[in-house]
């Protein structure tokens, strides 16, 4: 089994941003589309560390992203492309999210 899915990060400290949400019924191709640009996006910002995301088969999904401060979380949270597809999620993607924003400062992993 691969450990694709798990981020590559940096000792701690380190910040997280946990997005939890519940898919509605809407336009799969589109929401799909805008993840992995958002994703591809978010890997170009200044403070980007890595990202890790699942969704289950009831609609329920968490997607943790890394950075390495405050300031980055916040430069992401006002970039353009970014709060437009924030906007669409809320209006047609989503029956419910919370996102919580934590400062690591411990990790350790395992087989």
């Amino acid at each position: 089994m691969s450990d694709a899915a798990f981020a590559t990060l940096p000792r701690p400290p380190y910040w997280s941003v946990a997005f939890s949400s519940r898919r509605s019924a809407g336009d799969d191709a589109a929401y799909g589309e805008a993840a992995a640009r958002m994703v591809a996006l978010a890997r170009q910002q200044p403070g980007f560390l890595g990202v890790e995301s699942a969704r289950g088969a009831d609609g329920f999904g968490i997607t943790i992203s890394y950075w390495d401060s405050e300031a980055a979380i916040a430069a992401w949270r006002a970039h353009t492309e970014h709060a437009a597809v924030r906007a669409t999620g809320r209006r047609d993607w989503y029956s419910h999210f919370e996102l919580r924003i934590a400062r690591v400062e411990r990790a350790y992993g395992g087989p």
